[in-house]
């Protein structure tokens, strides 16, 4: 029998048994990852054998961070269950934030309607019919106030997902921890702030991509000094994965956009030490356990090397790639929709397996309407039993060395090295995105996929097999009135009689200049968010001196 270190005599048992297999009857299925990656039937020593442990695996907490981040992992501290809530007017809002907290959550994170995102007020026209519809209605320092009432900001972490108005969004918040008695120091938490991602697969953009980047910088700058413990941006391949890309692109396309805050932020005169240590990531966990797990590995080894090696940074927290996961809204279905339940679980433990640093399970509804209650909590006691009932964290990374998860975990680094180098050629990240070529390539794996299940080479239980005809959804549906738009054009209608216009129009006047002159924004959207400026009136004095971006028709 070939021991563990004889090489040849293994090489030699793992031909004669793929030889003997062989000729063994297999299903008629694609034996191939979700992202269309063969599979080979076996994984052995052999498929690992150039893999130097010390160089490219190592230990937790120690460069290059693939067994991850921390050197007693979930032993130390539990990732933040942090579940994803935001819906009708702030005072909804504020409610299940607080439901939320009572029921074991250990951190908030915030999603803003369409018109918020979109930097749009809830009177704007555009606006009509989407009042508080897909997430909060924010449109004013007024309404974050009401959002986060009774919940003391220096004692939780908070998540806001918002990209073009990010610099506002965070504005509202730091006058509201102010209003709290608080120093922007002790703040803690994340905002999206991902632009590029914006132009490359979820489309909510205000200005083109050059006047976004500068905001974005002036952010970076800004939070370093002001804000030490909140991240300015959270880099997101999770829009990426489910706008249809395979895990190779998402881990590819996510680091490039990381890659290009970095250099943007190194252009604008910063140290990458300066700023580094605060940029977080935010990932997809699909459907496929082992793939998911090897990108969430790869990722980290990856991201070391280039700061490390390219970005020169010295501090070993530059080197650290920290990620918020989020389970795949892409795969929930409508039918059959308690099997979500299941697919949720299970895409949740392959982020704990891949060392997540925070978490939301998507709740069974989803697909159908706002979390109810009742799902939101399920989702979330999804979280603890993988925490207090697997053993799931009692050990660091357990399928490190596993044939399979450390090959998988290379070809997933090679895949992302070679779309690296194609987007060097195009010119970088944003001249790869006018050219659209993050969008084709999107585009053609989405279409692969769907193919594979109109073939049923791919099978969804309850979609395109084991389908109960004449089914009928028997769950509660959360349902947003009328009513929310109607109050919240109330509440602005009200703010604007109240406030004291003559410091409205020179807050506005004061921010126009900034934008002219090139100095930092973020002081001049604090005084015109004191001010009650609301969140279109800034974006819409910003639009004047830096247009709007228009997309080009990729065919």
């Amino acid at each position: 029998m070939a021991s563990m270190n004889d090489t040849q005599g293994i090489h030699e048992a793992t031909d004669r048994y793929k030889s003997q297999s062989a000729a063994s009857k297999v299903r008629n299925v694609k034996f191939t990852t979700v992202s269309g990656e063969p599979v080979d039937l076996l994984y052995t020593p052999d498929d690992i054998k150039e893999i130097n442990y010390l160089a490219e695996i190592g230990f937790p907490g120690e460069f290059p961070y693939t067994r991850g981040v921390h050197q007693t992992g979930y032993r130390g501290k539990l990732w933040t269950m942090r579940q994803f809530a935001g819906f009708g007017t702030p005072e909804d809002t504020n409610q299940r934030f607080k439901y939320l907290l009572e029921h074991g959550q250990t951190g908030l994170s915030t999603a803003f309607d369409l018109p918020t995102l979109m930097g749009r007020d809830a009177d704007d026209p555009f606006s009509e019919g989407e009042v508080g519809i897909c997430g909060v209605a924010v449109s004013s320092l007024a309404d974050m106030e009401i959002l986060f009432n009774g919940i003391p900001l220096d004692k939780v972490t908070t998540s806001m997902t918002i990209n073009a108005p990010a610099a506002m969004i965070l504005a509202f918040y730091i006058a509201v921890a102010e209003k709290q008695g608080l120093k922007s120091s002790v703040l803690r938490g994340t905002i999206q702030n991902d632009i590029l991602k914006e132009y490359i697969a979820q489309k909510e953009w205000i200005y083109p991509p050059k006047p976004s980047m500068r905001i974005i910088t002036d952010m970076f700058q800004y939070c370093a000094k002001e804000l030490p413990q909140f991240n300015p941006i959270s880099v997101s391949g999770y829009h990426i994965r489910e706008a249809g890309s395979t895990a190779a692109q998402e881990l590819a396309f996510t680091l490039a956009g990381g890659f290009a805050y970095i250099e943007h932020g190194i252009a604008a005169g910063m140290d990458v030490d300066e700023f580094a240590p605060r940029i977080s990531y935010f990932f997809n966990s699909h459907l496929d356990f082992f793939e998911e797990i090897a990108k969430f590995r790869a990722a980290r080894r990856i991201y070391a090397k280039r700061m490390k090696y390219k970005y020169g940074a010295k501090n070993p927290k530059s080197w650290i790639l920290r990620f918020h996961t989020q389970t795949a809204g892409c795969t929930l279905t409508a039918q059959q929709p308690e099997n979500n339940i299941v697919r949720t679980a299970i895409q949740a433990l392959a982020g704990v397996l891949g060392g997540t640093q925070s978490l939301h399970t998507n709740s069974m509804d989803e697909t159908l309407a706002l979390p109810s209650d009742k799902a939101v909590k399920i989702a979330l006691r999804t979280q603890q039993i993988i925490a207090d009932e697997t053993g799931v964290a009692n050990t660091i990374d357990p399928l490190g060395g596993s044939y399979f998860v450390e090959s998988l975990t290379t070809r997933m680094e090679e895949a992302a090295e070679q779309y690296f180098e194609k987007i060097e050629l195009l010119g970088g990240v944003i001249p790869a995105i006018e050219q659209g070529f993050f969008q084709r390539e999107i585009a053609e794996a989405a279409y692969r996929y769907q193919r594979e299940l109109d073939q049923k080479d791919k099978i969804i239980v309850g979609v395109n097999q084991y389908i109960e005809e004449g089914e009928k959804v028997d769950i509660p549906l959360l349902s947003i009135s009328h009513d929310v738009e109607i109050l919240q054009k109330k509440r602005l209608a009200n703010l604007k009689q109240s406030r004291n216009q003559q410091a409205v129009d020179k807050a506005i006047e004061e921010l126009k200049q900034s934008a002219a002159d090139g100095s930092n924004l973020m002081p001049h959207l604090l005084n015109a968010t004191r001010n009650y400026v609301t969140l279109g009136e800034m974006c819409n004095s910003l639009i004047e001196h830096f247009g709007i971006y228009e997309e080009q028709a990729i065919f």
